[in-house]
């Protein structure tokens, strides 16, 4: 059965997509017409993966490798989504490092390092990618945070307070950019059934306690699918806001 393609002749950028998550979301809205830029930091493979995937659907994305705390690898990568695609529409924030660390024991190069991505590259990602969607007559920013930062845990204050910072700007920019017609909002999953690198750890032990009323984690197919809405025409009215999707693990 085809999908309607709510996202034709649009370009959509998602960070972090070589997997999990952020490969989930550039699979589901190149399967709605968006032609996709396909981003990691360092894993060509897991990259080239994805646009082969989407590419041999009948889709069309390219790869590219760049640290999105870095403005010149950054920009470097937004103009290669224009000089593919001729523009940028939707940008998906979906970077992100998880480090599990007592906060006595974290040293201010850790700190600095996990805020750099979450919340440094997002600013940067908007500050290269805004000027092009002002020239297309408006776009859609979606960022990724997650459920620590609302229930606090432990070992990741770095995290938490990279997310918070992150839904932070999303408001200050939904209300900046609003005459422009960009949208900026944040979704913020709960524990998702995902594979967890090593340095992320155990699930919290927060989210362990406190249960799931909905007895599971969630599929990824329903994380993008919030951020599919968001980015997508009936989400045009939306912006500045934080969208949990954690089986009522959090009621924000």
């Amino acid at each position: 059965m085809s999908v309607e393609q709510v996202f034709a002749g649009k370009v959509a950028l998602v960070t972090g997509a070589g997997k999990n998550i952020g490969r989930t979301i550039a699979l589901d809205l190149a399967a709605r017409g968006a032609s996709l830029v396909i981003n990691g930091r360092g894993d060509r493979a897991a990259v080239d993966g994805v646009v082969a995937e989407i590419n041999a659907a009948g889709g069309q994305a390219i790869g590219c490798l760049a640290d999105v705390s870095d403005p010149v690898t950054t920009g470097a990568m937004i103009e290669a989504t224009v000089a593919a695609f001729g523009g940028i529409d939707i940008l998906v924030s979906n970077a992100g490092l998880r480090r599990q660390t007592p906060f006595l024991e974290m040293s201010l190069v850790e700190w600095r390092e996990i805020l750099s991505v979450a919340l440094d590259g997002a600013f940067i990602l908007a500050r290269a990618a805004v000027p092009h969607m002002l020239g297309r007559g408006g776009g859609a920013i979606v960022a990724l945070s997650g459920i620590s930062t609302h229930v606090g845990t432990p070992n990741r204050c770095h995290v938490s307070a990279s997310k918070a910072g992150l839904e932070g700007l999303m408001r200050a920019l939904a209300v900046e950019l609003a005459p422009h017609d960009i949208t900026c909002n944040t979704v913020a999953p709960g524990a998702v059934d995902t594979v967890r690198g090593a340095s992320a750890g155990a699930l919290p032990k927060t989210l362990i306690d406190g249960g799931i009323p909905l007895g599971r984690k969630a599929a990824v197919e329903e994380i993008a699918a919030a951020v599919r809405f968001l980015a997508g025409p009936d989400g045009r009215y939306i912006t500045g806001q934080t969208l949990h999707v954690n089986g009522g693990a959090f009621l924000g």
